[in-house]
């Protein structure tokens, strides 16, 4: 009984700072309308907020009559969180504040490192935010890292063919080195995550968000919320086949989606044009080859055909899953002037035209940052959870 009680009042808590980071500025009575809860027990809800400096008071607001309503605000800088986008050639690291506001950030580029490389990298990015955060109630709350592979609903890493990782135990270690709750998530549902609370996912319910790298991951939204299937594997249609005897893939099948239409897949594409031979491999990326396509006929094709490769993989997911809207992120997403026609033609031409009413084909509005404001919404979110939890 005592227990059912402290969870109904957790709840409440969690209900009420919801609205006030929602709604605000918003009065207690307001609240209470809301939520369908006594002013009383709003008024000692809010109090307890006060007090764990959650919210603040801010000057009155219109009266509807008698006196004026003390409004309340959400205090997003009372604590910090860190999110991780690990890349298979690239760390971004991200500080937000608990609304997932970027305070400061670093990014690290890298190839081909071992496991314990790559964990130095992430801990020197780690220990840089740290540092360089602002003072605060909480300081920095949780730690959240977004990984390119098959996550346990534990957070124990599987698989990552791409980073050439098996049965990787990334969480303890950082939790180990930092003493901060840490959070790993495949990096497609970190990223649709961050589009469905900050970017283009905000308006709709079920979206599908591609993240385009180095490999591809798919995140769901479905009913509103993060689909992870039944052991939490769910996502990995970068190995769908759309090539019987395709080429050979890191992860042991043939044919796989993102030999044809990623970062990877440009990459590998363009050794092949003999005028670019002569460049040395550092000169070629991603970002020069974008802008060389603008005066490169050979490079634009390039990305034209990634694009329309990029669209038959998601003619399929349309087909399939009929969602509202599909986002396309990730490190392709700063090709879209030369993806998006090709991409779009293709779904034009061979999607059920039943599921084309309606839907909407739109880039990333985080740009690159969706998987890291992800896996930071996750870290601030298990934190207010936790402590209302623990207050209450």
């Amino acid at each position: 009984m005592r227990w059912n009680q402290h969870f109904v009042k957790a709840n409440n808590k969690s209900l009420v700072l919801h609205s006030i980071k929602t709604h605000a500025p918003i009065s207690r009575a307001e609240i209470a309308q809301r939520l369908g809860l006594t002013k009383g027990t709003v008024s000692s809800l809010v109090n307890e907020l006060l007090e764990e400096r959650l919210c603040y008071e801010t000057g009155p607001g219109e009266s509807s009559g008698g006196r004026p309503p003390v409004m309340l605000l959400f205090n997003q800088k009372a604590g910090y969180s860190i999110g991780i986008d690990l890349g298979v050639n690239y760390i971004l690291g991200v500080l937000t504040d608990l609304d997932g506001n970027i305070i400061t950030e670093k990014r690290t580029s890298f190839h081909n490192l071992t496991y314990e490389q790559t964990l130095s990298y992430i801990k020197n990015i780690i220990y840089f935010l740290i540092t360089n955060s602002p003072k605060s109630h909480y300081g920095v709350v949780g730690i959240g890292i977004g990984v390119p592979g098959i996550v346990t609903k534990d957070g124990d890493i599987l698989l990552a063919p791409n980073l050439g990782w098996k049965n990787i135990t990334l969480r303890k270690d950082i939790e180990e080195e930092f003493n901060l709750p840490t959070i790993i998530e495949n990096e497609a549902n970190a990223g649709a995550y961050g589009e469905k609370c900050f970017g283009a996912g905000k308006e709709n319910t079920d979206l599908i968000y591609i993240s385009a790298g180095i490999g591809i991951g798919v995140g769901f939204i479905l009913n509103d919320e993060l689909y992870r299937g039944g052991n939490g594997f769910s996502g990995e249609m970068g190995h769908m086949i759309i090539e019987v005897d395709g080429d050979k893939c890191r992860c042991g099948s043939m044919g796989c989606w993102e030999l044809y239409a990623s970062e990877q897949a440009v990459l590998q594409e363009v050794k092949k044009l003999a005028h670019i031979k002569p460049l040395k491999n550092d000169d070629i990326n991603l970002e020069s080859l974008i802008d060389m396509a603008k005066e490169d006929e050979n490079i634009l094709s390039l990305f034209e055909r990634t694009g329309r490769y990029l669209g038959i993989g998601i003619n399929n997911i349309i087909n399939t899953f009929n969602p509202q809207q599909i986002i396309i992120g990730n490190r392709l997403e700063m090709a879209k002037d030369w993806i998006e026609k090709p991409l779009k033609q293709v779904i034009d031409d061979y999607t059920l035209k039943q599921h084309q009413y309606d839907l909407q084909i739109t880039f990333a509005e985080l740009s690159i940052y969706s998987a890291s404001l992800g896996v930071s919404a996750y870290a601030s979110e298990n934190f207010l959870k936790t402590d209302l939890l623990n207050q209450s």
